[in-house]
């Protein structure tokens, strides 16, 4: 926590002269948002890296999520409830989903593809699950591609306690190189102590097989009062998630209340204090967040990175190729508020160093990813959003 403080005041003044301190509601929908069917392809230059950005394809409604396909194809999700395929520019509609509750920060969420996909063909979808009785899960599915529908589509997992629709379904997915799948539940908004309950899967990140069943090494197998998916809890609301394919480490970022937004290293049967544990403040007051005992307590982890100005964290990518060279090791962290992408450097599982890469050039960033061929692609959530890619400007 000392090296964090310290570190904020390094943060460049033009960063803070540009976006409000504190953060907002994530599933606030008064901002104002910018048209990307008037995107301009531009060139940016970057502390290291001269980078050029352009639109792929416009017409997304409220975009949340994009996979991508070994024919190079891409999968993306909207939240009002559609799977799209998009080559070459050409956005193609896919049938063949689940009922799905659209309601605020619910609908359909992450689109994932399997990481032996060429053998299998399954991909995975999450989204908030209806129960007829205006409650909502969030839910686990996956499906196989036969031209433009899904086939074989089976749900693999749901949490285990319907609750009020709207708010906080986490529902990032990430891979391990043991073929076991990492899932984020948010702690669904109306009662933030469920993410305090291990009897509860609400604000916690689990870790499943790929057909949903429990591994058997997982943390929590054998503990009574333990679900036993869990890998770790006491998170709000984890909308960032990315595995290092070089150590194993597990990054996730996360939404805060007003300030507090989180990067945080993720290792099993940690604690990560929410709402015990915060550093943000409650919304309408700015006073100290009604269910929070302390800013650091004893037996709960503190962030690695608290972001300020806010974030409003969604989406995060590892630099892997060498595309981008000068950011191999890095994470990319998209902001839906502050309209912004933030590079981070890590080292020792610390942050060294953040740089903003770009702020408010196409609004809202929903997802943020690396592709095969080594750019990054990213969507955004807006009425009139689209996809994007990051590229090296020669």
């Amino acid at each position: 926590m000392i090296m964090n403080s310290l570190f904020k005041f390094l943060i460049p003044l033009t960063i803070l002269l540009y976006v409000f301190i504190g953060c907002a509601p994530e599933y606030d929908r008064n901002e104002t948002e910018s048209n990307s069917d008037e995107f301009e392809a531009r060139t940016i230059n970057t502390e290291y890296e001269e980078i050029h950005l352009t639109k792929v394809v416009g017409g997304l409604e409220h975009a949340w999520s994009l996979a991508f396909l070994p024919d190079e194809r891409i999968l993306v999700t909207e939240r009002p409830g559609r799977l799209n395929v998009i080559d070459n520019g050409n956005v193609t509609e896919i049938s063949g989903l689940p009922d799905i509750n659209i309601a605020n920060q619910g609908g359909l969420l992450e689109v994932s593809v399997h990481p032996n996909y060429e053998e299998n063909g399954w991909i995975y979808l999450t989204y908030s699950k209806p129960n007829g009785e205006d409650e909502t899960v969030t839910a686990v599915a996956r499906a196989q591609l036969e031209g433009n529908s899904l086939s074989n589509f089976e749900e693999i997992f749901e949490q285990d306690r319907y609750s009020s629709p709207g708010r906080h379904y986490g529902s990032r997915i990430a891979w391990n190189d043991d073929g076991t799948m990492f899932v984020s539940i948010g702690d669904r908004g109306a009662d933030p102590p469920r993410a305090q309950d291990l009897g509860d899967h609400a604000g916690t990140l689990l870790r499943l097989n790929d057909d949903g069943s429990v591994p058997d090494d997982n943390p929590f197998i054998g503990q009574n009062d333990a679900l036993p998916e869990i890998y770790s809890y006491g998170h709000r609301n984890i909308q960032g998630l990315v595995i290092d394919p070089s150590t194993g480490d597990i990054w996730g970022t996360e939404h805060g209340p007003r300030g507090s937004d989180e990067l945080n290293f993720i290792e099993p049967t940690l604690n990560y204090g929410w709402p015990t544990v915060t550093l943000g403040r409650d919304y309408g007051t700015e006073d100290e967040f009604g269910h929070a005992e302390a800013r650091s307590m004893d037996g709960m982890i503190d962030p690695v990175w608290e972001f300020l100005p806010t974030l409003a964290p969604s989406g995060l990518a590892m630099v892997t190729h060498n595309q981008f060279p000068n950011w191999e090791g890095n994470l990319l962290a998209g902001g839906l508020r502050a309209e912004r992408i933030m590079r981070i450097v890590i080292e020792d599982q610390e942050v060294i160093h953040m740089e903003e890469l770009i702020l408010g050039e196409i609004g809202r960033v929903r997802d943020i990813r690396e592709g095969p061929d080594g750019n990054i692609y990213i969507v955004n959530d807006q009425s009139d959003g689209g996809l994007f890619r990051i590229e090296p400007a020669n």
